[in-house]
């Protein structure tokens, strides 16, 4: 297949738009793949839809490959369905009504969809079963940015399976898993697979796939020694230990007004921070306020503090006093009637906690002795932890989430009625999976991954062709002619060929190649009438050579 640069919509740029940060943002716009038309709303362009629909291709294969089946179902989806699960309250769902009034939702994503046509199954000997499909999602996101990063629409693959049990379950993720690593490496992607939170999604367990990146909205943590890996959502990391004041027998209380920070409270006291306590009063739905507790030098994970608290909310200042007879700032456990749920680290020594008293704190405040807790992995691991597996360093690195794997169950199946006969006759609800993938992301994590800040080198699998030709004919009609048949060669030997014979300055042609990407190029020029020879550069390799040409095929094939 071949080409002609003159005869395609390539609208390059020589600058990167001035809001662009992310390295993908910036290249991918300016090298004619992508345009935005609203804050979060891209249209790929030709040269970016080849790149998105290989990857597309390499995921569909790979689906396949383990048995899933292809399907598509609609954007547009009856509003019930979202209802009967309780996500419809969700405020990233747009929602609309049709000229009847009937309400409809523009889903992020078709567990409810998929769970509507499974129903149809009604015997175990049905099952498993996997179904996946490439389909347009919505998502009213508060703050798109980065590109293709963060995006308010976009298309993504989205698998499901359905199993009879748990440990069919667990048979049907591992495929998925294998087959997203394969698709990942066909992508020339570094990925780590990490455990992650589930969010609205449900389910009992879930796997992040996550790109290691210059930009990105997720934070990796992995171990030095690597065997330890997580999303920082729920990573643990084990913390320093306080260097502790003089053991009390009772709490002390000490005058601290004006004292509204932990820093603060630490240089007023002359202590160190991790010797301090921080207070969290949440609300649960029935109006109870609980306490959540961390250590001071610590920031609370609201994804862990969901978890162990469920459908909480900050408590606010007036329910605060109510509970506590005090102001904020002024909070801790002692004397405090209701439920402290606290962070691991608190569960040894003597920290300083709020009285209870506006204005004043409590020194050698200790569990067991002076207040009863629930304790639960609370905080955000940070730089400084150890790794809670083997003590070794860890580490933090902005990534790009650019697949995710649950283990459903029947948060879908039981509210929306999808269930089967087992072998003994009894109804039972459908155990699910969902497994998404990205190649938008895909495509700008690839970008992310390389370091210049001037070209992409695409993987040979994903490139939106195998070789560029560039005619420096400047006019030159031999010249032309030669490159036209270096590129009809190389298309007859069945690449995919750009032949870049546009008139332009050679700088510019140069300037765009190194933008298109492709991971070997070819350059006609004037020296190739004197000695009948082309310039050669395999841009993965890195390797420049002066081959005759007729041996580029040969080579660029071996390539």
């Amino acid at each position: 297949m071949l080409h002609r640069a003159s005869q395609l919509f390539l609208p390059t740029l020589r600058d990167a738009p001035a809001d662009a940060e992310a390295r993908s943002h910036k290249l991918l716009v300016r090298g004619a793949y992508v345009r935005q038309m609203s804050a979060g709303v891209w249209t790929f362009l030709p040269l970016g839809w080849r790149v998105h629909q290989r990857v597309v291709q390499i995921v569909r294969e790979e689906m396949d490959a383990i048995g899933c089946q292809e399907m598509l179902m609609p954007v547009l989806t009856p509003a019930e369905l979202w209802q009967a699960t309780g996500r419809y309250v969700s405020p990233e769902l747009f929602k609309l009504h049709d000229r009847n009034g009937r309400e409809f939702v523009l889903p992020m994503t078709h567990e409810e969809s998929v769970t509507f046509h499974i129903r149809e199954l009604q015997s175990y000997k049905q099952l498993p079963q996997m179904l996946y499909h490439f389909q347009t999602k919505e998502r009213d996101e508060p703050r798109p940015r980065g590109g293709l990063l963060r995006v308010r629409e976009f298309i993504m693959k989205d698998a499901y399976s359905f199993d009879v049990d748990e440990e069919g379950l667990d048979r049907s993720f591992e495929l998925q898993r294998g087959a997203y690593h394969r698709a990942f490496d066909r992508c020339g992607l570094e990925v780590h697979a990490v455990q992650a939170e589930s969010g609205m999604m449900g389910g009992t367990e879930s796997i992040d796939f996550l790109a290691p990146s210059g930009s990105g909205e997720n934070t990796l943590v992995l171990c030095e020694r690597g065997d330890y890996a997580a999303d920082l959502e729920i990573a643990r990391g084990t913390a320093r230990p306080p260097s502790w004041p003089a053991r009390l027998d009772a709490p002390e209380e000490i005058a601290t007004p004006g004292v509204g920070t932990i820093e603060a409270l630490a240089e007023l006291l002359g202590i160190d921070q991790a010797a301090t306590s921080k207070a969290m009063p949440v609300t649960r739905e029935d109006g109870t306020v609980v306490l959540a507790l961390i250590r001071g030098d610590d920031r609370l994970s609201e994804e862990k503090l969901g978890h162990a608290v469920p459908k909480a909310r900050l408590a606010t200042e007036d329910e605060i006093r109510a509970a506590f007879g005090a102001d904020p700032g002024s909070l801790g456990p002692v004397g405090f009637e209701g439920e402290v749920v606290a962070d691991e680290s608190l569960r040894e020594g003597q920290f300083v906690a709020g009285a209870n008293r506006t204005g004043f704190h409590l020194r050698g405040v200790e569990h067991g002795r002076d207040f009863t807790a629930r304790f639960a992995d609370l905080r955000e691991a940070k730089e400084g932890d150890s790794c809670p597996r083997c003590g070794g360093d860890l580490r933090f690195q902005t990534a790009i989430e650019v697949g995710h794997i649950f283990k459903l169950g029947t948060f879908y199946s039981v509210p929306l009625e999808a269930s089967v006969l087992d072998e003994s006759g009894e109804t039972r609800p459908i155990v699910m999976g969902s497994y998404g993938i990205g190649p938008g992301r895909i495509m700008a994590a690839v970008v992310e991954q390389q370091e210049s800040e001037d070209s992409i080198v695409w993987p040979r699998e994903i490139s939106p062709y195998d070789v560029e030709v560039v005619s420096l004919d400047a006019g030159a009609a031999e010249i032309a002619a030669i490159a036209e048949q270096v590129a009809v060669d190389l298309a007859a030997a069945g690449l995919s060929v750009l032949l870049d014979d546009r008139d332009q300055r050679h700088g510019e042609k140069f300037a765009d190649a190194d933008l298109f990407g492709a991971p070997m190029r070819v350059v006609v020029g004037k020296k190739t009438l004197e000695d009948g020879a082309v310039d050669l550069r395999d841009r993965v390799g890195g390797e420049d050579s002066r081959v005759a040409r007729l041996e580029v095929v040969k080579r660029v094939t071996a390539a």
